[in-house]
């Protein structure tokens, strides 16, 4: 007869066997995990590591062509403006670089550079439209005419452009009164500054957008009292380009928001113009806005190529 102490024996030996298996399987079952995981760590670190090395070579052939471009620029460009002047027009929040390396290019191929005006935030401030349109309608000179139901910058465009550019070669390189009250009065009112002596009436311009986007309420108007100068720039003058970096093209950006505007089918623009390629594109774009034609250039949203195709022919009419 089966006694209490078997049944006791009994139970404690299925719960010890119970107890072993499920310690051996955990560890097993735990040791599988453990190295499936090990491998997929591995396997991301080589991937990671992969990354890494395609990422340094990429920025060295980045850096050579880059190198190579700064280069060869001036002979690119030799000729190519001739006989031509340009001005320089900042926007708030532009880089500097870009249109040093613009301006010296620009002397490359041939042009003078009559100087640089640089567009003050306080110009943009929607407060402040009252004022420039008074502004703009007392230095008015008696051969600029405002667009029809132009607003106060589409005043200040016409304006200004009259100040800074011309399609007249009697008129290049010569300052006159009339330009000068304008500018002056623009500097005085702590809506411009000026270098150089953008007054000697250039027949060509360059616009450089900013950086980024202007994200703060009301930014896409400030785009819009741009376009209107660059507008006006390149129908006073032989020709306008607006240049900047990628960001400039993508949403919000000024290069976006003209290439989404009617000023597309004038102005020509250039989105990669933080780059030496981007700014011998920006003399080619030039070249081209003397021939007439305009186009949209670079890497970004609304670029019908990288440059103008087929390229402009190194002499120009």
């Amino acid at each position: 007869m089966i006694d209490f102490r078997y049944h006791l024996v009994s139970i404690v030996a299925i719960f010890l066997a119970l107890a072993l298996g499920i310690v051996l399987g955990s560890t097993t079952l735990s040791n599988s995990v453990s190295d499936t995981l090990r491998q997929q760590a591995n396997s991301a670190a080589k991937t990671a590591q992969q990354a890494r090395l395609a990422q340094r070579d990429l920025r060295h052939q980045l850096d050579g062509e880059e190198q190579f471009t700064k280069a060869l620029s001036p002979q690119i460009v030799a000729e190519r403006l001739k006989g031509q002047s340009v001005v320089l027009i900042e926007t708030p929040g532009a880089g500097n670089d870009s249109i040093e390396q613009i301006s010296r290019l620009a002397k490359d191929s041939g042009a003078a550079v009559t100087g640089r005006v640089t567009i003050q935030k306080k110009l943009l401030d929607d407060d402040q439209q009252t004022t420039v349109d008074e502004l703009a309608t007392q230095l008015k000179a008696e051969d600029v005419k405002f667009p029809e139901n132009a607003g106060a910058y589409g005043k200040a465009g016409a304006v200004l452009a009259g100040a800074l550019v011309t399609r007249d070669p009697a008129k290049s390189g010569r300052e006159d009164a009339a330009g000068g009250a304008v500018l002056n009065g623009f500097k005085q009112a702590g809506y411009v500054t000026t270098s150089g002596k953008p007054g000697q009436h250039a027949t060509l311009a360059v616009m450089v957008a900013p950086a980024a986007a202007y994200a703060y309420a009301g930014g896409g108007d400030d785009n819009k009292a741009l376009i209107s100068l660059a507008t006006a720039l390149d129908g006073a003058g032989r020709g306008s380009v607006v240049g900047g970096p990628p960001t400039s093209a993508q949403e919000g950006g000024l290069i976006a928001a003209l290439r989404d505007s009617d000023a597309a089918d004038s102005v020509s623009t250039v989105d990669v113009v933080d780059t030496a390629a981007g700014q011998v594109v920006t003399i080619l774009a030039l070249q081209n806005e003397i021939g007439g034609k305009s186009g949209q250039y670079g890497t970004g949203a609304g670029a019908s190529g990288y440059l103008p195709s087929p390229a402009p022919t190194a002499k120009n009419g």
